[in-house]
This record gives structure tokens, sequence and C-alpha cells, in this order.
């Protein structure tokens, strides 16, 4: 009974009064990485095709009970979930009992239940290709089939997905630039086009009484309040569209500026991307628009928007990504092991490698949940190769860290600094955090945010400081080795044992 629909791109304008003739029968959305109530696929086809529908989502325990009990991403989602309750309720004219059902407990278990408690005859959800939201979809899939009531997925969090960019050959493409022009030659108006919620949302149905429940309290959950708000996070709708609309003013120079962490640079956009709570569409075509009238900034925008996309349909034709090497050959490799390399790890993790602008991006996410895209190459790169260590061990970190943590991305990312994924960085290409730090912090502002201690330094001592003067030193009462650790590695000396380590994959690399 299960069905998968494509849908490759939004559809054309549709008179709501034919659609409202045709439509029968009752329906189920399923949110889950998609939590806004506009420009919605699975919305959109519940909605036109359903004379009743609800749409419900579900605090997963699977996920959230291994979770910490401070969780910025369950805060965001709670937040976010308010305001999709709101939006419903206002699409649905205010009449009593329209809106977001939200439960706590085993999705297969609530979802199941809440489809033959309404009596639904299909249950819509959106496409999510990780390995376990697969196997969470086939065992809900199963389960609603066995009583006659067919799961539909669809396709709503990237532009394109799976294999609708393919090479020549028919197949999944492996490297960035051609898949991007690939993508650039496939898209068009409709693709981009939203899936329209508004007209057809007379088919938003009361929540029968006996299933009405607020919105669960983190600490109905288990969960304590986070930074969250103290950050200046906005989640939901607003805090997208909020994002987007300033990010319009800059747009047109984010090549220029998009690599300095001092500056506001990117979107911020990226928790919203990952929790749907904007639409990949909206960005996409605006970036696209602009391009096309010779926006430089909004072309290399559009390009870290396809990079999502490829990331995305990686990991749905080569899923073995998500826990070992794209290129098997670099399964190979030795990395370090044992109490000294649990000692880097941690010193990586709580910034305390002796290396400035590593240091101030491991206290920018351990603070906020966030790092600046330029520093999460840097930081990948010094831990796999200057520390030696499996980039799995840091691709964990950030996944408990990250409020915007994306496994396609996360992991595309990790793997191109380990040159162990597909179009990754080669693995003699290691960057020197020194000079990283000279050439995108050449001022220090983003290093002194994080470590006040290295404040005083002068910009000239800042980037590495166990080569400042005594004198800078003294003047500016720092103790290296107390008030600042000094370097646990020496990077020279690190990048001849990497380049060694990777002797193994050198002929498979060239």
């Amino acid at each position: 009974m299960g069905q998968i629909l494509a849908a490759a791109s939004a559809p054309n304008a549709t008179s709501a009064a034919n659609v409202a003739l045709s439509r029968q029968g009752r329906a189920l959305v399923w949110l889950r990485r998609d939590l806004r109530c506009h420009d919605h696929a699975a919305l959109h086809q519940a909605l036109s095709r359903h004379a009743q529908v609800w749409v419900a989502f579900v605090f997963d325990r699977n996920i959230l009970d291994p979770l910490p009990r401070r969780d910025r991403r369950v805060e965001f989602i709670r937040e976010s979930l308010l305001q999709v309750d709101a939006g419903l309720r206002q699409l649905g004219g205010d009449r009593p009992g329209v809106g977001l059902i939200v439960r706590h407990g085993f999705a297969r278990e609530e979802i199941v239940g809440l489809a033959h408690a309404l009596a639904v005859d299909a249950v819509y959800a959106s496409h999510d290709d990780e390995p376990t939201a697969l196997a969470r979809d086939a065992g809900v899939r199963e389960a609603l089939a066995a009583t006659g009531i067919a799961l539909h997925t669809m396709k709503d969090h990237v532009v394109f997905e799976r294999q609708e960019v393919l090479t020549q050959a028919g197949q999944a493409f492996t490297v960035f630039t051609p898949y991007k022009n690939a993508w650039l030659r496939k898209v068009n108006e409709s693709y981009l086009s939203a899936w329209p919620v508004a007209p057809f949302a007379d088919a938003l149905a009361k929540v029968p009484e006996g299933l009405r429940q607020p919105v669960p309290s983190l600490a109905d959950m288990g969960f304590e309040q986070s930074n969250l708000a103290q950050l200046g996070v906005q989640p939901g709708m607003q805090g997208g569209q909020a994002l987007f609309e300033d990010f319009l003013e800059r747009m047109d120079r984010y090549d220029e500026q998009r690599d300095f962490p001092a500056i506001k640079g990117p979107s911020y956009l990226s928790v919203h991307l990952r929790f749907g709570t904007v639409s990949i569409r909206e960005l996409a075509r605006a970036a696209h628009a602009r391009m096309t009238q010779g926006s430089a900034g909004a072309q290399v925008w559009l390009s870290e928007l396809i990079w999502r996309d490829f990331y995305a349909q990686i990991l749905a034709n080569f899923p073995h990504a998500a826990h070992s090497s794209f290129k098997p050959a670099y399964e190979a490799i030795q990395w370090e092991s044992g109490d000294e390399a649990q000692a880097l790890l941690a010193a990586w993790c709580e910034g305390r490698t002796g290396y400035p602008l590593i240091d101030a991006a491991m206290a920018q996410i351990n603070h906020s949940g966030y790092m600046h895209n330029r520093l999460r190459m840097v930081v990948a790169s010094f831990l796999v190769k200057d520390l030696g260590l499996d980039w799995r061990w840091g691709e964990r970190y950030f996944a408990e860290q990250l409020i915007d943590f994306d496994l396609s991305a996360n992991n595309g990312g990790w793997q191109w600094a380990a040159s162990s994924g597909c179009d990754a960085q080669p693995y003699f290409r290691i960057f020197n955090p020194s000079s990283q730090s000279e050439k995108f912090d050449a001022q220090g502002k983003f290093i002194r945010r994080y470590l006040p201690q290295l404040s005083a330094l002068p910009d000239s001592a800042l980037h590495a400081p166990w080569l400042a003067r005594p004198v800078d030193l003294t003047a500016s009462d720092l103790r290296l080795g107390t008030d600042y650790p000094l370097p646990i590695v020496d990077h020279a000396q690190a990048r001849e044992r990497t380049l060694a380590r990777y002797a193994v994959v050198k002929k498979s690399a060239q």
C-alpha cells in the first residue's frame, strides 16, 4: 500500500474550487524536517486530495532519549512547532479545534495510533534519506499497510534529490562541479515554484477533542532550557523569514564576505534549512534570479545550496558513506589511538590546542551550537591531519553540538577534510592553522571575541602566541602554558606524519 510520490516539480496553478469538488476521504500529514505551513509538498498533496486533513509531529523518543538533557535543537523544534500550530490555526480561519497535533513517544506507535484514531486513508510525509529515517519509515509503512492505510512520501527539503540529476551514463554524480553544471542545466521555474497551501486550507479538520493536547514543554519531555534565547536565535518560520530578508540585503556581497568569521557574511539559515522552517525552493529561487542578473554573490551562495543537494544525493545513492569512507581505500589509514589520542581529542573539543583560530572556533561551537563554515573546514583538517585522529570522531562531536546538524552535509564536510570523501580535497592539502588565521581573521576580531585572554596581544603575535616576543607576552600579562596552552602539536612535524599516514592510499588518490 505504501507509495512514493516523486514530486519532481511544483504544480501549475490549480483551481481550488475544482479541487474541492474532487477531494475525498481523510489524511494525516506527518511533519519531520519540514516545520512550516507554506510551500509544503506533503501538506499541499494532502489538502488538495482529501476532504479532511490533520497535521502531526512526534518528538520521537528513539531520537530524543539518547540526547543530553539540555539540547538546543529540541528547544528550537519546540518553539518552531508553536509557530506551525499558530499558522495552521490561521490557515483554518481560526476555527475552534484546528491546529497541530504533537506527541512525545515513539514515532511508529504514535503515527500509526493517530492514523487509526482519525480513521485516515493515507499518511503524507516528506522524504528523509538518512539511514535511520529510512528504517523508521519502512516500519511505519509496513504497520500502516497492514490495516489498509498508505504512506505517501515526497521530496521537499532539497531542489533535486536521489537520482533526479545523473551523469550521461545514468549514474549518480560523485564530483561536484559536473553535478553543479547538470543541476543548473536542469533547473527551471517549475522546480523552484512553491507548493501552495493556503488555497486548499479549508480541508484542515478540527482535532477531535479526545486527541487535543498542548505542545509538550521541555520539562514534560525531560529536557531543560538551553541558552538558545540568549544567543538571539529566532526559531520557526518567523525566524527563518527574518534571517532571509536580512540576507537578501547582503547576498550580492556573499562572495566577498563569506570566508571571514568576524564579519556578518553568511546567511545563518543553515538551521532553518535543516528543520525546514524555510523553503529551499524560495531560497534557491531568489539566488537563481539574482545570479541570472549578474550577481557574483548570489552565484556563490547558490553553489552552496547546490552543495547541499549534492551531499544529500550522495547519502541517498551511497549509504555506506554514513559510517565509513566513501573511498574504501581510505579505511586502511591507521589513526592515532589510545590514551594519548583521547587526550588530543579532549583538547580539540575543549578548545585547548594552543592554536588560537582552532580554539576560538571550538569555543564558538561549544557556546552557540554554530560554527562558521570556513572554520568548520579548518578545525576538521586540524583534527584529522594535525592530530591524526579519525574523522569520525570529529563528525560525531559536531553531530552532538551543531544546532544545524544534518547528516549528509556533516558527513560530506568531514570526509572532504579527511580526503576520504567524494570530490574531497587532495590528501596532501593540509591547512596551516596559523596562516588560515592570518588570512581570514587578520585583525584577530574573531579570536579576541572567544579568547579574551589573548585580547591584549598585538595582531602580529595573536595568530601564533608561542612565537610572540617576550616583551609582548609581558605587556599582555599572558603566561603561556598557564593562561593559554602551548601548542599540543607542531604543525610542520604533523604534516610530515600525515603524508606518511596517507601513503597507504597514495596510489588510489592520484
